[in-house]
């Protein structure tokens, strides 16, 4: 419960993390830690402004997204075994995934505007290489330790493994972060900042959206940047020092390290032409499948 409490309480944070990080990079001295949720309270407390040519479906995008990220955060095992533990959890939080995906997309295609069906097609696109790779990644865990739930995976894995098994466990490292980057729709995939037509995504997908409903669309992208961080951090960094407080207080350094990594990596490299970006997320799903291949060899 702590845990889960932690990312909806952080998960904000890391976008002051990250642009900090670019910041500093960059010879300013940028925008405030914790300037997105300033922007978040100043969203919820406008007025949404609704098209006309939109149905229910539209408002349905960022609360199904938003639902289905809050319950992801239950499936994830930080500091300790997650909120809700079953067989097959991971399965479940793949699927959950994917749904943010289809809700965002069915949203954005509501608008009936052909910009934003544009970036609806460029995330189903992107989307189609991204879940193989997760999928692919999770099946090297599994195979290695044979469970198939998030939580016991995090009580199987230790740091002892990464002398014994060091190169599979980077292999898998370096996809879940380039599916991380490509997720949360983050340079070089994706730029958040850009207001180019041409290399829009995620973006063009919200344009439409306002008031709370662009304020849920925004907190459900910290939610899918922290999930993401917080697989990396427990699934390939899990510390059992004996005490759950330590253990959590690790989990969430790693969280943190990780949005110091992707801004790091926004700082030194530019965003990916379109024609790219399917190589960039395939990569991932060819270095989960190398390390599958190490595993049963």
């Amino acid at each position: 419960m702590i845990s889960m409490l932690l990312g909806l309480l952080l998960a904000p944070l890391l976008a002051g993390v990250i642009n900090r990080v670019k910041a500093f990079f960059a010879g300013r001295r940028g925008r405030p830690l914790f300037q997105l949720y300033w922007d978040l309270a100043r969203l919820v407390r406008k007025h949404m402004v609704l098209s006309r040519t939109t149905t229910p479906v539209f408002l349905l995008g960022p609360a199904l997204s938003l639902a289905s990220l809050v319950t992801c955060l239950a499936l994830l095992p930080l500091g300790g075994p997650a909120l809700l533990l079953f067989p097959g959890d991971l399965l479940v939080l793949l699927g959950l995934l994917g749904l943010v995906r289809f809700a965002t997309v069915l949203a954005a295609m509501d608008t009936g505007s052909s910009f934003e069906g544009m970036g609806a097609s460029r995330e189903v696109a992107i989307g189609a290489l991204a879940e193989p790779g997760m999928f692919l990644a999770l099946a090297v865990l599994v195979v290695q330790t044979r469970v198939v739930s998030l939580s016991e995976l995090w009580a199987h894995r230790g740091l002892d493994l990464w002398n014994s098994a060091g190169l599979v466990l980077a292999l898998v490292g370096v996809a879940l972060f380039l599916l991380l980057l490509a997720e949360s729709c983050r340079i070089p995939v994706d730029d958040p900042n850009t207001h180019l037509e041409l290399t829009m995504i995620h973006e063009v997908m919200v344009l439409d959206h306002s008031g709370p409903a662009l304020a849920a669309i925004e907190y459900a992208s910290s939610l899918k940047m922290w999930i993401g961080a917080v697989l990396i951090s427990s699934l390939l960094f899990p510390f059992h020092t004996g005490s759950a407080g330590l253990d959590l207080l690790a989990g969430v350094a790693v969280v943190f390290l990780v949005a110091l990594a992707v801004g790091l990596v926004e700082s030194t490299s530019a965003r990916l032409s379109m024609l790219r970006v399917p190589q960039f997320v395939g990569l991932s799903s060819a270095l989960s499948l190398l390390a599958l291949f190490l595993v049963i060899r």
